[in-house]
């Protein structure tokens, strides 16, 4: 069944991008365009995501960053991360 027909973009792809990690309509967006163009399907989209299982969400649960599960965790702001301005 088509969730987006203005990319014809169907559940059973949503799933698929949920199972990949895609926890929000605009992470799903991003992935597949769903919900970029007309805007009807964020509903169903939402719908779909709240039924199934993210993985990141249990470790927001346990109070641990989102990113953990990917190996992505932000360390600590210390003056050697923070951004250098461009030499002129």
């Amino acid at each position: 069944m088509f969730v987006c027909s203005c990319f014809g973009i169907t559940e059973k792809q949503v799933k698929e991008h949920a199972d990949a990690g895609a926890c929000t309509p605009r992470q799903i967006a991003s992935a597949c365009k769903a919900g970029t163009d007309c805007g009807s399907c964020v509903r169903r989209i939402q719908a779909i995501l709240g039924r199934g299982a993210c993985p990141r969400r249990d470790l927001l649960d346990q109070g641990a960053p989102a990113l953990a599960a990917l190996g992505e965790a932000p360390g600590p702001v210390t003056a050697e991360r923070l951004p250098q301005p461009a030499a002129a």
